[in-house]
């Protein structure tokens, strides 16, 4: 395998370490309404367990409310009770074919665990990041024993691996404080 693609993959593996983060915190609850808090509920229908947005409409009219309207009313039970027993915490107030979500404000002690559970998810994200460094550093060692660099070429790939993961963590970074600003602001 040569640099260029050592480097192609590990930048890839680390891309899509930092867009699974994004998809994570947009499903932890801001006080906002989202479709992300809901869009991935699990529920049973057709005889089968199917994603709520393959169910629903999920729109925010408003900052404090979802509305979600099932595509087939036979849906809104099986809808209502998969929100019910999801974690997210909200009731939906079922209106016929509609469901309404009113997002309450976050309580202080609310927001420090949302704090811990963002900081967990990053956690996470950063170790993925590493992991792919170690497979990159691992894969141009080989190269490099099989004859296909040299140790120059393998001192420059490190430092160039190493230079993306530094990057790849600082937008993780980035992203939690962007996050943490989102959660903490009343």
């Amino acid at each position: 395998m040569s640099p260029e693609e050592i480097l192609f993959e590990a930048e890839a593996g680390m891309e899509k370490c930092v867009e699974y983060m994004s998809h994570e915190f947009s499903a932890v609850r801001t006080g906002k309404a989202s479709p992300a808090l809901v869009e991935n509920i699990d529920v049973e229908a057709y005889g089968s367990s199917m994603k709520l947005k393959q169910l629903a409409l999920i729109t925010a009219p408003e900052p404090r409310l979802l509305v979600i309207q099932p595509f087939d009313a036979t849906t809104v039970r099986a809808i209502e009770k998969a929100i019910n027993e999801s974690k997210i915490g909200i009731s939906p107030a079922v209106d016929g074919k509609i469901m309404r979500l009113r997002i309450p404000e976050l309580s202080e002690e609310r927001r420090k665990d949302l704090m811990k559970t963002i900081k967990g998810m990053a956690e996470d994200a950063r170790v993925r990041v590493r992991q792919s460094r170690r497979e990159a550093m691992e894969m141009s060692k080989k190269t490099e024993k099989a004859g296909g660099m040299t140790e120059d070429d393998l001192k420059d790939i490190e430092k160039d691996v190493q230079n993306l993961t530094d990057k790849f963590v600082k937008k993780i970074d980035e992203g939690v404080a962007k996050k943490e600003a989102e959660i903490m602001t009343v």
